[in-house]
Parts: C-alpha cells; sequence; structure tokens
C-alpha cells in the first residue's frame, strides 16, 4: 500500500447525502476494498481531492497515520460528520421569549 518513503497516495470522496462525510482510499485500489453496504448509504462518491498521506500529515480532524492505518486494514477510512453540540440543538429547538 505505501510507497518506500512511507507515504501514501489517496483519494477523498465526499458524500452527496451526508454533509461533511468523507472516504479516503487508496487511489491506486480505488474504492474496489469499500463494501457495497457502505457504499450505498454513502451515496455516489463524488471525488474531492487527491492528496499525499504521511503518518505525521495534520489533517482537519484526525492525522495521517490513522488513516493510513485503516486504509491498510479495512481498504477505506470514512470520516463521519462532526457531532452537533446537544446544547446548540437545544437552542434551536426552543422558542426564546422576549421578556420585558
Amino acid at each position: 500500500m505505501t510507497t518506500l518513503d512511507g507515504k501514501l497516495l489517496c483519494e477523498v470522496f465526499k458524500s452527496p447525502r451526508k454533509e461533511e462525510m468523507y472516504l479516503y482510499v487508496d487511489k491506486r485500489r480505488g474504492l474496489e476494498d469499500v463494501p457495497e453496504v457502505l457504499l450505498e448509504r454513502f451515496g455516489e462518491p463524488v471525488s474531492a481531492m487527491t492528496l499525499i498521506l504521511s503518518p505525521d500529515k495534520p489533517l482537519a480532524r484526525t492525522r495521517g497515520a490513522e488513516v493510513m492505518a485503516a486504509i491498510e486494514e479495512k481498504g477505506f477510512y470514512l470520516q463521519m460528520p462532526p457531532a452537533k453540540e446537544a446544547y446548540l440543538l437545544d437552542l434551536y429547538r426552543t422558542p426564546t421569549e422576549a421578556k420585558y
């Protein structure tokens, strides 16, 4: 999977169904190792970018080492959307009252 210098050419796909959900795969293997059930839930993958991963590369919500390990083990890394803060959802649901 990795090149001689410990790096991985990775393709990142975004989900058309779920905002901020991404699927990372080895560019050379593409989506062939991703389970069909996951692809059905993910939706038709949309290529977002190609990048070179190294174990020490920082990513938005993880590190290159974690993504590379998952791709090595399972053939893909699924990045889920961030959890919504419960209190923000409560604020949104609770109507505000004007007090005079």
